[in-house]
């Protein structure tokens, strides 16, 4: 699946507030990386970033690489998640790099790492197990 294929999955999938006006930047295999531009709504006091603003990233990072590790064919709905907050996320675009780690038939395990606009120091890691759901439209 290419970056522009994948992106229009995710525009056609994605209900308008889980998109965050994403920007794929990769997509190979099971491996994706998005682009989430700086938003100042996200920020908060100390110009630091929502933490559920971040959570909601990981979440769709993890969703475009199991988009991308089935060829679009399933959805990977989140049964459960973990995410540790390593460090504040600053006032500045967030990058994710995310990858299916394993997947089944029926359920496929995903992580996601955030960054702030470059894979350096990470800002957060999440871990997920997602049941598989056929895309209606697929």
């Amino acid at each position: 699946m290419t970056e522009d294929d994948l992106q229009r999955l995710l525009e056609a999938t994605l209900p308008a507030i889980d998109q965050h006006a994403l920007i794929v930047e990769e997509a190979q295999d099971q491996d994706v990386r998005l682009r989430f531009p700086l938003r100042p709504a996200l920020i908060g006091p100390g110009d630091v970033f929502s933490g559920p603003a971040l959570l909601g990233f990981a979440d769709t990072a993890m969703f475009a690489a199991i988009l991308a590790a089935t060829g679009g064919r399933a959805l990977g709905m989140v049964a459960t998640m973990s995410a540790t907050f390593l460090r504040p996320m600053p006032a500045a675009d967030v990058v994710a790099i995310a990858r299916v780690i394993r997947r089944g038939k029926r359920m496929a395990h995903a992580e996601a790492w955030l960054f702030d606009h470059a894979p350096v120091e990470a800002v957060l890691h999440a871990i997920a197990s997602c049941a598989l759901r056929p895309r209606a439209d697929g």
